[in-house]
């Protein structure tokens, strides 16, 4: 092992340590987990399954989802059994597993947010070269960059506590390994290095929501010259695109954009870039997007018609 310590787990806190009260978050944790998995994998097959819905802005979306899937199964699961649990316990490699894959997915989201609002730039603003702009390669590039951007944040989130040395106590306040709450319990200064977390956290995450919300008011500026129709359309696109990312980013900015220090509203406010906001994209996205509706719906019909008459000739 890299890191020097005579720590090989952590005792989680959890959300609350009220029995009725962690009950109550089980069925609705339980319920929005099945909510948000079902809704994400529903929009990615039926993007997957509908050659009409084949234009970036859609390929970026499916992506999304899928990312949303991955993203809800790194904490989300684990919360939600560790709300039955009288003592919940991570191990130290669990721990840093769960950091990796929690700042990977959150990561890459990130930057998968500035690339779906390119794309609607692109759309909006230069209609004509869009489909020269966009072109497959050029999605598939902004796709594996986006991944790359996700990888080198979560990659030196990691190694900066991997070799922290922790020599007790191991208690955690919180429901999962995060950033802030290790920082505390290692029995080292971490000032310079709270100060590293804040540049790869905060800072990234205050300057991409401020590049998007830049990017949106160029984008709405632009509507002016557009016919009625095109700018009702743009505009409900666009809006839906913020939706997600102000659920996404206020709450991170909130955690990571301040000098460590660990609050207990943290928790909370965790829940909503964790659990919340993988479960809103979807709903967000169908309930404005009028052609992903009708596509789900046909699919469905589809798949329900072809096992009836399946069925029917057994």
């Amino acid at each position: 092992m890299g890191h020097s310590n005579n720590i090989t787990e952590f005792v989680l806190l959890g959300l609350t340590q009220d029995s009725a009260g962690q009950k109550a978050l089980f069925v609705l944790f339980l319920l929005m987990y099945i909510v948000t998995v079902v809704g994400n994998l529903l929009i990615f097959v039926t993007i997957l399954a509908s050659p009409s819905l084949g234009s970036p802005m859609y390929f970026f979306l499916a992506c999304l989802s899928l990312l949303d899937t991955f993203y809800c199964n790194t904490i989300s699961p684990s919360l939600i059994i560790d709300l039955l649990c009288d003592k919940k316990t991570i191990s130290f490699s669990d721990c840093m597993v769960q950091l990796f894959f929690d700042h990977l997915f959150g990561g890459t989201e990130v930057f998968l947010l500035v690339v779906m609002s390119y794309d609607r730039y692109v759309a909006i603003c230069k209609p004509l070269h869009y489909v020269t702009i966009t072109n497959r390669r050029v999605c598939i590039l902004l796709l594996v960059l986006s991944w790359a951007g996700g990888f080198t944040h979560s990659f030196l989130q990691v190694l900066s506590v991997y070799n922290l040395p922790f020599c007790g106590p191991n208690v955690i306040d919180h429901f999962m390994c995060d950033m802030y709450p290790l920082l505390g319990l290692a029995c080292t200064d971490t000032y310079f290095l709270g100060i590293s977390v804040i540049a790869n956290g905060g800072v990234m995450a205050v300057g991409i929501f401020l590049i998007l919300l830049v990017s949106y008011g160029i984008i709405l500026n632009s509507l002016k010259t557009q016919s009625q129709e095109g700018r009702r359309k743009a505009l409900s696109t666009c809006s839906s695109h913020i939706t997600v990312v102000v659920c996404f980013f206020v709450p991170c900015i909130f955690i990571y954009a301040r000098p460590v220090s660990n609050f207990p509203i943290d928790k909370s406010i965790s829940v909503f870039y964790i659990v919340i906001s993988p479960m809103l994209n979807p709903l967000i996205y169908t309930l404005r997007n009028s052609e992903i509706k009708k596509k789900i719906k046909k699919l469905w019909c589809k798949v329900f018609t072809t096992g009836i008459i399946r069925n029917s000739l057994h």
